[in-house]
């Protein structure tokens, strides 16, 4: 059972605090339930008697922080070729209200942008994924929204110039100096 005042996450939503608790009478049905307050001034109910069985944990500590933020700065994952198959795993993991696989799932999806570009329902995911991870450590690290994205976009930038700055770069400078057709080769001589 969580109190007022816990920080708590609930997943598919992220970090929020419980702000009351109060019983409401719903569809006939008298029940207690957390009033969260999540980011953006918004409000979520969620009975507590099913609380657990959704997924509603407490926030994780400042050693797990850290922890989150070396998967960011770690080279991505595997993951599956065919973009549905890899939308729902994704999906999964988020659902999972695991931090960890959040994490993975943001750093996966930002070195796929940087790389190739995402479809729409994959860079909506990539945003869902990142509101949850940041609600999350700007509640542990007792930060600012804008802060905890500035300092997550750089653990990944730094992780993709690390794990793929070269090949993108060669891959630039190909595209840029070697001639695709014959005409451009006499041009260019």
């Amino acid at each position: 059972m969580f109190n007022v005042g816990d920080k708590i996450v609930y997943p598919m939503h992220g970090a929020g605090v419980i702000d009351a608790i109060e019983e409401k009478d719903i569809l006939g049905e008298k029940q207690a339930y957390y009033i969260l307050k999540m980011p953006g001034e918004v409000k979520v109910m969620v009975p507590i008697s099913k609380a657990e069985q959704v997924g509603v944990r407490n926030i994780i500590d400042k050693n797990s922080a850290d922890k989150v933020f070396t998967v960011l700065s770690q080279d991505e994952t595997e993951m599956d070729k065919n973009w549905n198959k890899r939308y729902r795993d994704n999906m999964e993991k988020l659902k999972s209200g695991n931090i960890y696989e959040i994490a993975d799932v943001v750093r996966n999806l930002a070195f796929k942008q940087k790389e190739k570009g995402l479809s729409t329902g994959e860079k909506k995911m990539l945003e869902n994924a990142k509101q949850i991870l940041v609600s999350e450590l700007v509640l542990v690290e007792q930060s600012n929204k804008d802060e905890m994205e500035e300092l997550v976009d750089n653990k990944i930038n730094n992780s993709f110039m690390l794990f793929r700055g070269n090949d993108q770069v060669k891959e630039s400078v190909v595209k840029k100096f070697i001639p695709f057709n014959n005409e451009n080769a006499t041009q260019n001589t």
